[in-house]
């Protein structure tokens, strides 16, 4: 079995995810509300990340977390209509050509995986109608039906590897016939799984390593 691995932010979705995220709470008519109570959980660590007090990872990570916290107490229902629409929105953000990636990728017979720091529901939403057998990304924790502001584990670099690898099981699979697509560094991990890695439109260290390597690059 071959898989195809697919990043979001950058490569699927031309744009940035959290960005969008930020926006479209700011904007919505009935959260948007919510969005002072997230700027000034957000502020402090956003600060220390642009003063180089903050790694990236735990920027990330305490962001997506800061993101959620206004949703305290939110039934599951209710924020999966939230990410439904904001879905809706961004699908007009995809790159065409991995877009045609994907379908080819499906229809050569491949296992399509999505693999992305963003939250699943997003995910799983704007995919609907691609052909994308498996979904990973950041899960939003809930307890009795409803999200408690329980610890998030962002889905990031190596913690990629370790999703696909149980996804994918006691399935045997020819990495060297695969094929992974990124566009940054943090998805070297994920890209050296695969005989076939694919830098897409890529930041310019992952341009001088897929350079180096001889790997393919889209622009």
């Amino acid at each position: 079995m071959r898989v195809a691995i697919f990043d979001f932010d950058g490569t699927l979705y031309k744009g940035e995810t959290f960005g969008f995220m930020m926006k479209h709470l700011k904007h919505h008519p009935a959260y948007g509300r919510l969005y002072g109570k997230f700027f000034r959980r957000i502020l402090p660590v956003y600060t220390g990340y642009k003063l180089k007090l903050v790694p990236s990872p735990v920027m990330r990570e305490k962001s997506m977390q800061h993101y959620l916290s206004p949703f305290n107490g939110f039934p599951a229902e209710e924020l999966d209509d939230y990410f439904r629409g904001m879905a809706a929105d961004m699908r007009s953000g995809f790159n065409p050509e991995i877009e045609r990636r994907v379908r080819e990728h499906a229809d050569a017979g491949d296992r399509v995986m999505l693999v992305s720091g963003a939250f699943t529901p997003l995910l799983k939403e704007i995919v609907k109608d691609l052909p994308v057998d498996d979904v990973i990304g950041t899960e939003i924790p809930y307890k009795d039906g409803r999200f408690g502001n329980e610890p998030i584990r962002h889905i990031r670099a190596e913690r990629k590897n370790e999703r696909i690898l149980e996804t994918l099981g006691v399935a045997e699979v020819d990495w060297s016939e695969s094929s992974a697509y990124g566009d940054t560094l943090s998805d070297l991990s994920v890209l050296e799984l695969t005989g076939h890695p694919v830098a897409v439109r890529p930041e310019e260290a992952l341009r001088q390593t897929a350079s180096g390597r001889g790997w393919e690059i889209i622009e």
